[in-house]
């Protein structure tokens, strides 16, 4: 069993359809390249996260939050472009400070490539290693390859919230939330194919 305590070393290189994907901590100095980033993304996906993530102020708490140890986040780039990235968000004063809310996002070039997968899995061993036993994700009922790619990882629904987030244009959408037992992952190395991931 690979020790989840041993800092993880960065970056961390992984070979994605045919290109060499760099993996590394997402720095409060990544402004512009997440704001860049994020400008590209389809307005639904936005709705994967509790806040605007194209509205500057929001970029800026985000990177906040990382200065300050609330939010540890990934970037994916190839050749010097971001094209994914992640978050894993605690709130280490409440009841639940053993779960964190994760955040996937892939640039639409990048989408059934496997980027998502292998962000996800680089994201358990970052969970692991800070101690967490749960992490949950969610995204509107109709994004439906998500959440295939999130139950073949082993997350599984908890609850669906009926018109739970409007989009700009003020439609309704009911949110799902699928959760995963971290620790559960440890012992399935192999079935999901997190070995390499979680690998030092």
């Amino acid at each position: 069993m690979n020790d989840t305590t041993t800092p993880r070393a960065w970056p961390r290189k992984h070979l994605v359809a045919n290109a060499t994907i760099q993996v590394d901590l997402l720095s409060p100095r990544d402004g512009v390249d997440v704001a860049r980033f994020v400008q590209k993304l389809p307005t639904h996906d936005l709705l994967f996260v509790r806040r605007d993530v194209s509205h500057p102020k929001v970029v800026t708490a985000w990177l906040d939050a990382i200065a300050q140890g609330s939010i540890t986040s990934l970037a994916a780039r190839c050749n010097g472009e971001l094209v994914g990235c992640t978050a894993i968000v605690t709130d280490p004063r409440s009841w639940s400070r053993h779960v964190a809310e994760l955040r996937v996002m892939v640039s639409p070039a990048w989408r059934g490539r496997g980027l998502g997968r292998l962000l996800t899995q680089e994201c358990f061993a970052l969970a692991l290693g800070l101690g967490l036993e749960k992490l949950y994700v969610q995204m509107t009922v109709d994004q439906r390859s998500a959440i295939a790619v999130f139950e073949e990882l082993g997350f599984r629904a908890e609850a669906v919230l009926r018109d739970h987030v409007k989009d700009r244009d003020g439609t309704s959408y009911d949110l799902a939330i699928l959760s995963h037992h971290v620790a559960e992952v440890q012992s399935r190395f192999e079935v999901y194919g997190v070995a390499d991931a979680l690998g030092g």
